[in-house]
């Protein structure tokens, strides 16, 4: 199923994406228009959410002039009551999250949802940097809290509804991974000890005694290295095709051949010193999961998982909707966004968006598989937080930024802390 039209132009999976990095609806300007856009099983669905979505989409894009608008709702093939129709579907794919949510007793509670935000809130230096990343995100933290309970409502309802959560075979894993194998060819993995950026000497010492053998790597950073979780296993931070490092330490490995010690080096989180611990080579022919490194099978494994989960979520979901009394009223007249779209019509306009041409739903939307986690959602994922130093598992460049990712994972702002 291709993306619908508005969702494929802002390059996102689903509206609500947007709106949680702060692209829609998310942000504080409104219109007051009033009335009733649809009815979800009797629940409303106010006008007035509708037009505010869209108005704050055609804000942070730019777009409040009339001609540029329409020039882009063109470019599109979009009109405005198509907008509309779209916008409105999002908000019958959150509103039957939340009553599906219910019908399975699934809820979640404000500690829970209160716990995620602290946790996200603890990737910043003070609230100056928290409430400014939200800023830039056109959002609250009212509204951030409030993404983050769907998000987790969806997620709980996934794992009750999914029909298939079983472990995949072997035998189906193995094939994915002889798909896959050449992808994974050049990997490294690798270990570090972690200092302080004020204590070069220290790190000059340790590397010194390493490389004289007068200490273990592995029992140096049990001793030293200021990452608690990775000195407990020797330094051991994982692959790097599974694992986003900073951009020194990233340039460090990328030098260094099994078995090999770098010299100190130093990023935004102090001094590193690395080794690189193992280096996978593809075979020719996969024939056994024996030939892939246990890490990488793992992770194989885990993405074929979640796909037939978010398969079997996006079938069950399309069937719950299906069965739904969902009523979408007349548009009504004197919008802000809506124009006499005529005089932006090309004859090209539907070629331009030929990728996009679709009337599919966002309540229903499918991911394309362009993910790893292959995720079908309603408009919401698992929110999570991402926050990664080189020694962490998480995915992060080490760069601070405000966004989100679908695929059932996460939700939410990153910051390298």
């Amino acid at each position: 199923m291709k993306p619908s039209k508005i969702l494929w132009a802002m390059g996102a999976v689903t509206l609500f994406v947007a709106c949680a990095a702060g692209l829609a609806a998310c942000s504080s300007n409104s219109s007051t228009t009033g009335g009733v856009a649809a009815t979800v099983n009797g629940t409303e669905i106010a006008e007035n959410d509708v037009t505010n979505y869209i108005e704050n989409f055609r804000s942070a894009q730019s777009l409040i002039n009339a001609d540029d608008w329409g020039a882009w709702m063109a470019q599109y093939s979009l009109t405005p009551d198509s907008v509309r129709s779209e916008v409105i579907d999002y908000y019958v794919g959150i509103e039957l999250v939340k009553q599906a949510a219910a019908e399975n007793n699934i809820t979640v509670s404000d500690d829970d949802v209160n716990d995620q935000v602290a946790q996200m809130k603890a990737k910043y230096s003070s609230d100056d940097a928290w409430n400014t990343a939200l800023q830039q995100a056109g959002t609250t933290e009212d509204q951030y809290r409030e993404s983050v309970r769907t998000a987790m409502l969806e997620s709980d309802l996934q794992q009750t509804v999914a029909t298939d959560s079983s472990e995949p075979s072997d035998s189906d894993v193995l094939n994915y991974v002889q798909q896959y194998a050449s992808y994974f060819s050049g990997a490294k993995r690798s270990s570090q000890i972690l200092f302080s950026s004020d204590d070069q000497a220290t790190a000059q010492s340790v590397l010194d005694q390493i490389n004289a053998g007068t200490i273990s790597f592995e029992d140096a950073a049990k001793q030293y290295s200021t990452d608690t979780a990775s000195a407990a296993n020797g330094g051991d931070v994982g692959w790097d095709l599974l694992n986003s490092f900073v951009t020194e330490y990233t340039d460090a490995l990328k030098n260094l051949s099994k078995g090999q010690v770098s010299g100190l080096v130093t990023s935004q989180y102090g001094i590193h010193i690395i080794k690189c611990t193992d280096v996978f080579t593809a075979p020719d022919q996969v024939t056994s999961l024996d030939q892939v490194p246990t890490a990488l099978v793992d992770y194989v494994r885990s993405m074929v998982k979640s796909t037939n989960q978010n398969s079997s979520y996006s079938s069950w979901f399309s069937d719950y909707k299906s069965k739904a009394d969902i009523v979408k009223n007349d548009m009504p007249s004197g919008l802000p966004y809506d124009l006499d779209m005529s005089k932006y019509q090309t004859s090209d306009s539907s070629d331009n968006s030929s990728s996009g041409d679709d009337s599919s739903n966002s309540g229903d939307a499918s991911s394309d598989g362009s993910s790893t986690d292959s995720s079908s959602s309603t408009g919401s994922s698992t929110t999570g937080t991402s926050s990664t130093d080189a020694n962490s598992t998480s995915a992060s460049t080490g760069s601070s930024t405000t966004g989100t990712s679908t695929g059932g994972s996460s939700t939410g702002t990153s910051s390298a802390s």
